[in-house]
């Protein structure tokens, strides 16, 4: 028990690490990929810019987002801030 006993405290620290650090951010990397996967037409958005637009196009790897006075932009799907977007889609159900 001498030499096992001397990695329990190394042990403990990695499984707590794993359960308050690692699986988390696992987790919302899902929740991310999901959420890009299911954006479609006429969904609003919000960059991680900034930018508020609302989706007109969605192609393979990117989205053309229309913005305020008929703009048309091409974003990358990473490019999209799944909390606020969620948001203002959920402040939009609610009105």
């Amino acid at each position: 028990m001498g030499q096992f006993g001397q990695f329990i405290p190394l042990v403990l620290i990695i499984v707590v690490f794993y359960f308050f650090m690692i699986r988390p951010q696992l987790k919302k990397s899902k929740d991310q990929k999901k959420f890009r996967e299911n954006i479609k037409v006429g969904d609003k958005i919000i960059t991680i810019g900034g930018i508020h637009g609302k989706i007109v196009d969605v192609q393979e790897k990117t989205f053309i987002i229309s913005v305020e006075g008929g703009i048309k932009l091409k974003i990358e799907r990473s490019a999209i801030s799944m909390d606020a977007s969620t948001l203002i889609n959920e402040e939009q159900k609610t009105m």
